[in-house]
């Protein structure tokens, strides 16, 4: 990584750790969970910080969170103006702390929701969600949306009661731990079963769809401030310099749109289910 990239995340850890007060007065405080590398976040929403900046005429600065629940905390706490959040991340800050106002969640090829999928090779027998009792399962990371926590829940709520398990710590390596025997099945964001069917994956059942990952807002900004960015961030798709913008994020996002809290209570529930089962489990 570049020495001053460097320098950027390692602040980031500390301003997150331990911000200084009035920080608020001299930037805005964008936060972004370490789905990726620091480097390559920092060039995916650095476009978005700059246009943010030139149109609020206020510096808007990327911090990278040091794991996922300390970027619920700070946004949670408000030590961040503006978080981009997985769908999971939200719901679990949801249930620690009161709501924040919600900005917008991206729409990926037009759709503002995903599923995933319950996979295995396209030559076993496995057909359906029952049949995995007994059967060796793979899943991402613990924390992903659709590669643990909602097919956990689908798990349990079939009653199935697998005979071994892992977590493999990404959707790419449950594909292709499927494919070369490893596992029976695994769970996978449909991308990326779409990219493996070719090589020999087929689905067993597909998860319910879940609303898109969106942006939240700190507390520390007012209701006018909090308007001014869904409108910035809705007028992206109407320029090629704005869609330029989201594609730096994710290639395929045509869009960001209004949301609401309403929008993930299907994941809630899931959710909730498995914590729920998981204490009566133990």
């Amino acid at each position: 990584m570049h020495l001053s990239k460097l320098v950027l995340v390692l602040c980031a850890v500390l301003l997150l750790t331990c911000p200084p007060q009035g920080i608020a007065d001299d930037a805005l405080l964008l936060g972004i969970h370490p789905y990726k590398a620091p480097s390559k976040l920092l060039s995916a929403f650095g476009p978005l910080a700059d246009y943010l900046s030139d149109q609020l005429e206020r510096p808007v600065k990327i911090l990278i969170s040091p794991d996922y629940q300390a970027h619920i905390q700070a946004i949670g706490e408000d030590r961040l103006d503006i978080a981009y959040m997985g769908p999971a991340s939200y719901v679990k800050m949801t249930m620690q702390y009161p709501l924040k106002p919600l900005l917008a969640k991206q729409a990926i090829n037009g759709k503002a929701h995903f599923r995933g999928a319950i996979v295995t090779h396209k030559d076993s027998r496995i057909s359906a969600l029952t049949q995995l009792t007994g059967k060796r399962f793979a899943f991402g990371d613990p924390t992903s949306t659709m590669s643990s926590l909602v097919p956990r829940s689908m798990l349990l709520q079939a009653g199935v009661q697998l005979k071994s398990s892992r977590f493999l710590g990404s959707h790419d390596n449950v594909a292709l731990a499927v494919l070369s025997g490893d596992f029976d099945a695994g769970a996978v964001k449909e991308a990326v079963f779409n990219k493996y069917r070719p090589k020999g994956l087929k689905p067993v059942t597909y998860t319910p769809e879940i609303s898109e990952h969106l942006f939240v807002a700190g507390n520390r900004l007012t209701p006018k401030q909090v308007e001014r960015i869904c409108t910035l961030m809705f007028d992206l798709d109407k320029t090629a310099p704005g869609r330029k913008i989201m594609q730096s994020i994710k290639p395929a996002m045509s869009a960001l749109v209004p949301v609401e809290d309403a929008d993930y209570q299907t994941l809630r529930d899931l959710m909730q289910s498995l914590e729920k089962n998981e204490r009566t489990a133990e």
